[in-house]
């Protein structure tokens, strides 16, 4: 709600001059509160082909009971105090954790046109704190504010909320838009995440050639994001000749600046020998700076190389603690590793039920290799009941995202007629698409009904 001025209130001119030196004061103190704000907001781009990292959000504090702030600094009355006095005030909130105070504070400020109090409003909406819960809705109305006034990190911070949907439906014209603005001021992680919009095709024709000269916009101005982006264009050939030195050179970059898809990515590089002489111990130490930065395809990269002892001595029970790591971020690959540990007895006793119970939490994320196990333990009684329909139906899941061993295990379901109504003709054909897919155990059992591929 808008508070009026108190009576008394000093000149016009006597004001202005009192911002002014207020912003002096204090500006050096807002820019340093708000430079992170255009990372925190920027697109990472998807990690490793074949490591699958989803970006969960972090959930948003439980929304607080009424908020009563102390009486020594809680703007219960009108305030008359200049909007960088006010903004000031809210930083002091910020920093002494009373998150309620530093809001009421920041909106009094906003409502006089303080853009730095905008935009923490919308920083703070955006991420929810103690007492302040999440709202995009909030988080959008503040930044668009600031983009209003032109300010680019308000821009790229609206834009990035429209890019993913949050607090106003998806929208990659009004995302492109706002980022093309901020990155006309210069703004790198607009700059970026314009190449992200081309890379991906979203709102636009995808442009791996117009993604490249965005991302180098960025990353020539020290943008981490960018410098990745380029190094997997690199590595996937996209828009440049494939280049893995290129692609090592800019993930590096990215790398020593903490960035975790990047480090990743290194890893990757030296773990497959691509750039570089292969070397595991590299791959080791790369996965796992991503890892300790909670990463979960790092996590579940590091549980490989102690799980096969690359880069050093194998070691199951290390193996099971790094892939429950990223199996708790809900990492599909490592939910699926868990519970294949659980069945095999390696790094934990075995126990058919936790196994089961891994394979599920993949499985109902889709992972077609999850599913296919749990249609095992179906099958076998293992874990749970003993339920071939089960089985079929876990199976058929698997089989139609094109897992090799779930063909096979339909074919066997219908030539011995477990759960299904036997059927040699369909068992045939599921075997067949089976062998073309590569499958020695269906060439096998087609060999074994008289029957060529």
């Amino acid at each position: 709600m808008r508070r009026n001025n108190q009576p008394g209130a000093a000149s016009p001119a006597r004001a202005c001059a009192m911002r002014h030196s207020a912003a002096v004061l204090w500006g050096i103190l807002g820019l340093v509160a708000l430079a992170c704000v255009s990372i925190a907001t920027a697109r990472t781009t998807e990690p490793e082909a074949d490591q699958t990292a989803p970006t969960e959000p972090q959930s948003p504090p439980a929304a607080a009971s009424q908020f009563t702030a102390p009486k020594s600094d809680t703007p219960a009355e009108p305030q008359s105090a200049a909007p960088a006095e006010l903004f000031r005030k809210g930083l002091a909130g910020k920093d002494r954790g009373d998150y309620p105070a530093a809001i009421e504070w920041w909106r009094q400020a906003a409502e006089q046109g303080e853009v730095r109090a905008m935009l923490q409003l919308g920083i703070t909406y955006q991420r929810g704190a103690t007492g302040v819960p999440q709202d995009y809705a909030q988080a959008l109305q503040w930044f668009q504010k600031a983009a209003d006034q032109g300010h680019p990190v308000g821009q790229h911070s609206a834009g990035a909320l429209y890019r993913n949907g949050q607090g106003v439906p998806e929208n990659y014209d009004q995302a492109m838009q706002l980022f093309q603005k901020a990155a006309r001021q210069g703004n790198a992680a607009a700059q970026n995440d314009i190449g992200w919009l081309y890379k991906r095709g979203a709102g636009v024709p995808r442009d791996y050639v117009e993604a490249m000269e965005w991302f180098r916009k960025a990353a020539d101005q020290g943008n981490a994001a960018g410098q990745y982006s380029i190094g997997q264009l690199y590595r996937d050939g996209q828009g440049v000749a494939r280049d893995y030195p290129q692609a090592m050179q800019w993930f590096r970059k990215a790398a020593d600046q903490g960035n975790t898809n990047a480090q990743l990515s290194l890893g990757g590089l030296y773990r497959n020998g691509q750039g570089a002489a292969q070397d595991y111990g590299q791959a080791m130490q790369w996965f796992r700076k991503a890892a300790d930065q909670g990463n979960a395809a790092a996590q579940y990269s590091l549980s490989l190389l102690y799980y096969y002892g690359q880069g050093t001595a194998q070691d199951y029970a290390q193996s099971m603690q790094w892939a429950r790591k990223a199996a708790d971020q809900g990492n599909t690959n490592a939910q699926l590793s868990v519970g294949l540990m659980y069945w095999s007895a390696r790094g934990v006793a075995q126990d058919y039920g936790q196994a089961m119970q891994w394979f599920r939490k993949g499985a109902d994320q889709g992972n077609a290799r999850a599913q296919y196990w749990v249609g095992v333990l179906h099958q076998k009684g293992q874990g749970i009941a003993q339920d071939y329909r089960q089985a079929m139906e876990w199976f058929r899941k698997a089989a139609d995202k094109g897992e090799v061993d779930a063909v096979v295990a339909v074919g066997w379901l219908y030539e011995n007629g477990l759960g299904v109504p036997e059927d040699s003709a369909q068992a045939i054909e599921w075997y067949r698409k089976a062998a073309k897919a590569g499958s020695n155990n269906a060439r096998q059992a087609l060999a074994r009904l008289g029957k060529v591929q």
